[in-house]
């Protein structure tokens, strides 16, 4: 019988140090989505403030912080990220654990919106995309969503089946910024 054992998505990929750039892959925790029933937003949102300390984000942004965040993940969803969603949730919003289908990294570096710049079509200068904003984009070709997370880092997730892709795209562009100085 074969030996099987679970992997992160980018296991033996990442970390990478490409100049003043970090890219490395994210504590695996797990991540919910959480989808409110018709009528239900302000029900759901305060029973999230009750169960875990924060709300369901607005459009585009997130809440939270530290171990457990909210993240909006397209209309009308978000995911959870840290902790397992409390069960009285769900007569708020359809729940979906997610966390084996996705890799997320994080980007670090003084002039990361600049690596981003060449993936992504969203403008990512600090003074439009601050910590806590969010976008589900295209990253080169793949779907993604890419969170602001502070001044010089950003939280990107793509499926699981394209972290080798994501990887390679972003290290690419780290060479590339960083061959400018």
């Amino acid at each position: 019988m074969d030996d099987l054992s679970a992997k992160s998505p980018c296991e033996g990929l990442l970390p990478a140090t490409v100049g003043g750039f970090t890219l490395r892959e994210e504590p695996p925790t797990t991540l919910t989505l959480i989808a409110p029933y018709a009528g239900q937003e302000a029900a759901l949102s305060a029973a999230m403030d009750a169960a875990h300390g924060l709300a369901f984000p607005a459009p585009n942004r997130t809440t939270g912080s530290g171990e457990a965040r909210a993240v909006w993940f397209g209309r009308r969803q978000a995911v959870l990220m840290g902790p397992d969603a409390q069960p009285g949730l769900a007569a708020h919003a359809a729940l979906t654990d997610i966390s084996d289908g996705w890799a997320v990294v994080r980007l670090d570096g003084d002039r990361a919106e600049d690596v981003l710049a060449r993936l992504v079509p969203v403008d990512l200068r600090p003074r439009v995309f601050q910590p806590g904003h969010t976008a589900r984009t295209e990253l080169r070709h793949m779907m993604a969503s890419l969170t602001r997370v502070s001044a010089k880092s950003f939280q990107i997730m793509v499926f699981r089946s394209f972290a080798e892709t994501l990887v390679h795209d972003v290290k690419t562009a780290m060479e590339a910024v960083a061959a400018r100085g």
